[in-house]
């Protein structure tokens, strides 16, 4: 498990980018996820945050971040309050300084789901409580501990692993590769031009990536060539709805489908953060199949955020 001083050393730090934790926060992080999980299947109780409220802000739709740190917090002993912007003052203008001070009088921590990654930072700089990025469209960093907790049942270790991101350079391009850049993992990515992941993240992770390698490409081939992991997302992610028929015609040569997978390695691993849509960005017969964990990897997003909150709230 986890050792309490390196639960100390997290304690009341906030969680926007996994830029902000170096590769030993972030294994340390995995370790307790792996504990929680432990205690979880042995239906152990474990209650360190007997007392603590998390509040929890969504300007966004979601499955699996509502319904793991809701239930994260209720298993850790405490309790997660859902705010959605429409019944908070936040959503009739409020300014988002305002609202993170007087939420820090109430709450012990904020998790927030929303579009500006600036929105998240203008929070965390405001409140006197830790703060977590549930997601923006720049960064999805709690969903890559998962994905990292995934790929390490599976596969055993990171550091060394190959994984491809096939699809839209978008928050969870990002967010995988500066995880793996942190974890010793080699990264490679690939979509259509003007779909590639933002330069300054890439160069920033390439800084980080001593270990390892980064590629952006255009050609999902040379992307998942000898991957040991293969990772996709929809094409169209929520707000971009508009754009869902161009961009199934500029993305059709990007799924993921047994023909790609043939030049990954035999026992590659396929991921995907869901919701998934069979047939555009994968096959079913690829997340459905063999080399698929995509409901243990949605299922660790419970046991990712019970060990973040953990770390972050407990009582040092």
């Amino acid at each position: 498990m986890m050792s309490d001083s390196a639960i100390n050393q997290l304690a009341g730090k906030d969680f926007l980018t996994l830029f902000d934790y170096d590769s030993d926060e972030i294994a340390d992080l995995l370790t307790l996820a792996k504990d929680m999980k432990q205690r979880h299947k042995l239906g152990e109780i474990y209650q360190p945050l007997k007392g603590k409220v998390m509040g929890l802000i969504f300007e966004k739709a979601s499955t699996r971040t509502r319904v793991s740190f809701e239930v994260g917090m209720y298993q850790l002993g405490g309790t997660g309050l859902f705010l959605s912007s429409k019944d908070i003052q936040l959503g009739r203008g409020e300014p988002i300084a305002d609202t993170a001070k007087v939420l820090s009088g109430y709450l012990d921590g904020i998790m927030i789901r929303t579009f500006a990654q600036e929105d998240v930072e203008t929070l965390a700089k405001n409140a006197s409580i830790p703060v977590i990025n549930g997601l923006t469209d720049t960064f999805h960093p709690c969903q890559v501990l998962a994905d990292l907790q995934t790929i390490e049942e599976v596969k055993g270790t990171l550091k060394g692993l190959k994984i491809a991101y096939i699809g839209d350079g978008n928050n969870m391009a990002h967010s995988l590769m500066i995880g793996a850049a942190k974890m010793g993992m080699h990264f490679s990515t690939a979509a259509p031009e003007g779909y590639l992941p933002d330069e300054t993240i890439v160069n920033q992770a390439k800084e980080i990536a001593t270990e390892s390698t980064i590629t952006v490409t255009t050609d999902p081939v040379e992307a998942v060539k000898d991957a040991d992991v293969i990772y996709t997302d929809v094409w169209a992610s929520m707000g971009q709805e508009s754009e869902q028929q161009k961009r199934e015609q500029l993305f059709a040569a990007y799924q993921v489908n047994q023909a790609l997978v043939n030049h990954a390695k035999p026992d590659y691993l396929f991921l995907h953060c869901l919701p998934a849509h069979r047939g555009e960005e994968v096959t079913a017969s690829i997340i459905d199949g063999k080399h698929s964990a995509v409901f243990q990897e949605a299922e660790n997003r419970l046991h990712a955020q019970k060990a973040l909150m953990t770390a972050l709230l407990a009582d040092a």
